[in-house]
């Protein structure tokens, strides 16, 4: 088993702010909740700690001495939701583009380079963002600032395979796959917001990016542990290549590592500011948020904006709508409020994965939650977190998931289903076992065609075993039942998923 990567900042931020104050954003959020234990904890950090009990002083006193403060505290936490995307993907780019953690199943390649994983995803990987365990993922940052770059693969068979491809802001703007544009070999270029050209014959043009930086997230079907080689052989033959090397033979991709680093709140409680600050100047925003960025600018935040230049007072308030930020963001996912439910699956909204100007969904829901969401009619995730009688998920409880054989997951692809701690991780299991699907070998299936899932975690009696995907015993933990190539009657709610029925 190799070494658990350690997640990005904004992953390790707990749901209930109890970690330790090893930022000054968290230690923020959790001075609000628990001060006494914080301002212990924050002793560690001198330099910070008169600016954090300032910043967070109206939190605890409910009252307020400088208006102009809580006005750039309450537009701050309108510009940390707008702006969470390119903070939190400024973090995903420079760590897997400059930090080597376990190249085998956690990103690492240069620029306008693919990652390809070596292995299906287990509890090994903690870089969260609800990994599958089907799937051999493929990831690149590309940077299309001064030309297209072209995407080929080879003739695919039937296997099905997809490239999501998302921009800054983690709305998608395009695919590439069995269901867009066929399994046949292909190369398709990637388009930057300025550039306007001719392509070569056979390059088949894309949807415009919305910005200049673009990823790449691939994922390709894979039939159980032997089929990995195949797959892998496939993946050697994905390419990304600059337009002017494209049909050159032999032609070389520079490695280019070269990313803006961004600033963690460790360093500065300005820190993610700074980051997003950077991040709008690199990638500008449409031209319809004219008028947003212009409020924003008002407490120093835009396109190359300084808000170290602001008055002390607005400093401090973006240092606590940092704080409370990502605990806000992490409070919508679970609220549901986003979804509609049946029989407690959370199905998605028809503008998932291109939420746009809903700012709350496209961060919450895109970045935090998975890196990047699917369109419906590519995939449906649906979440649970709740059993039949509308009960959380219980750590060590014993779960079924019935489905009767004329109610299976319709789909033209495949499905499975996956449970999730709440760091948003696969769970730990001595089987080995992340996912129970239409794939997996070995399913004890109803005399009728259907079929029922044991969620638990204590392996069930031996012949149960088979059918059994293991849960936490202890923390919060939910599932998520994938579908590939989804039919309408899933995109559009019509088709009912049973409810999780506890048996003990």
């Amino acid at each position: 088993m190799s070494e658990p990567s350690q997640p990005p900042v904004w992953r390790r931020i707990p749901e209930d702010l109890a970690g330790t104050a090893a930022s000054v954003a968290r230690a923020a959020g959790n001075m609000a909740r628990h001060p006494g234990s914080t301002i212990d904890r924050a002793r560690r950090l001198p330099g910070i700690v008169p600016a954090l009990g300032r910043a967070v002083k109206p939190v605890l006193t409910g009252r307020t001495a400088d208006w102009r403060g809580e006005y750039a505290y309450t537009l701050g936490e309108q510009a940390f939701v707008y702006g969470f995307p390119y903070i939190y993907y400024a973090q995903l780019r420079h760590d897997w583009v400059t930090q080597p953690r376990n190249p085998a199943t956690v990103p690492y390649a240069a620029v306008n380079h693919f990652w390809h994983a070596e292995r299906l995803l287990d509890a090994t990987y903690r870089d969260g963002g609800c990994p599958n365990n089907d799937t051999l993922y493929s990831a690149a940052w590309v940077n299309l600032g001064s030309e297209p770059v072209v995407l080929s693969h080879p003739d695919m068979g039937d296997r099905y395979f997809t490239f999501e491809l998302v921009g800054i802001t983690s709305d998608n703007f395009d695919y590439v796959g069995q269901r867009a544009t066929g399994s046949g070999a292909g190369s398709f270029a990637l388009v930057g917001p300025d550039w306007h050209g001719k392509l070569p014959a056979g390059v088949r043009r894309l949807h415009r990016a919305p910005s200049p930086w673009v990823l790449v997230l691939g994922r390709t079907l894979v039939d159980g542990p032997d089929d990995v080689p195949r797959v892998r052989e496939l993946q050697a033959q994905y390419r990304l290549t600059p337009l002017s090397l494209f049909g050159k033979r032999d032609a070389e991709v520079p490695e280019n590592r070269d990313v803006l680093t961004p600033i963690s709140a460790e360093e500065d409680p300005l820190g993610p500011w700074k980051t997003l600050n950077a991040m709008l100047a690199e990638n500008p925003p449409p031209s319809r948020h004219a008028l947003l960025l212009q409020q924003f600018a008002e407490i120093g935040v835009g396109p190359g904006l300084d808000v170290e230049a602001q008055p002390e007072t607005v400093r401090e308030s973006l240092t606590r709508a940092a704080a409370v930020g990502v605990p806000l963001l992490r409070q919508q996912i679970l609220s549901g409020d986003w979804a509609h439910l049946v029989h407690g699956w959370r199905y998605p909204p028809p503008q998932m994965g291109r939420f746009g100007d809903d700012f709350l969904k496209r961060a919450a829901d895109q970045a935090l939650i998975g890196f990047a969401a699917n369109d419906p009619a590519e995939a449906v995730y649906l979440l649970n977190f709740d059993d039949a009688e509308g009960k959380k998920l219980a750590p060590g409880g014993r779960y079924e998931l019935h489905f009767p054989g004329d109610a299976l997951p319709p789909v033209d692809a495949f499905w499975s289903l996956t449970a999730y701690g709440e760091d948003m991780n696969l769970i730990a299991n001595p089987a080995d076992r992340y996912s129970v699907g239409d794939r997996s070998t070995g399913l004890r299936w109803d005399a009728d065609g259907g079929l029922t899932v044991h969620l638990q975690s204590e392996a069930p009696a031996e012949e149960r075993e088979a059918n059994w995907l293991p849960t936490a015993g202890d923390g919060t933990w939910f599932v998520a039942l994938r579908m590939y190539r989804p039919r309408p009657e899933v995109i559009d709610a019509t088709w009912e998923c049973p409810p999780l029925t506890r048996v003990v």
